[in-house]
């Protein structure tokens, strides 16, 4: 199904079609397994051609503390040719953009880990 205003539709399974679209709550609503889909494809668009990403919800370790009721806690470790020459706060800074409004609207932290193809392939060594 395609989505070609803001809203955000659901398909036949329930899952939300329009991954790229964070409007009206549409992280705040979605089920765990949505929200690492959420994520994973606003960094694809936002940071392509990505040679790989990993997307972990975290939010179980950290349940019963302070502010944890106020979104999730996931982890992304992102390779992506667009890091090039960028230090490590100029990466982040480009994965917050991509979330920016999922970043106020469920995540509560973010942990990052970001290569470029190069770097993480010297670690594979």
């Amino acid at each position: 199904m395609s989505n070609t205003n803001d809203t955000n539709d659901t398909n036949d399974t329930g899952n939300i079609s329009n991954m790229n679209d964070m409007s009206d709550d549409t992280f705040l609503h979605a089920t765990p397994a949505e929200r690492m889909a959420l994520i994973e494809a606003r960094l694809g668009a936002a940071l392509a051609p990505l040679a790989s990403i990993t997307v972990r919800d975290d939010s179980a370790q950290h349940a019963g503390h302070a502010g944890a009721s106020a979104g999730g806690h996931y982890s992304v470790t992102i390779v992506a040719a667009a890091f090039a020459g960028k230090p490590r706060v100029a990466r982040h800074r480009l994965v917050y953009d991509a979330l920016a409004d999922a970043m106020q609207r469920g995540i509560h932290a973010l942990a990052i880990t970001a290569y470029t193809p190069e770097e993480f392939d010297l670690l594979s060594r």
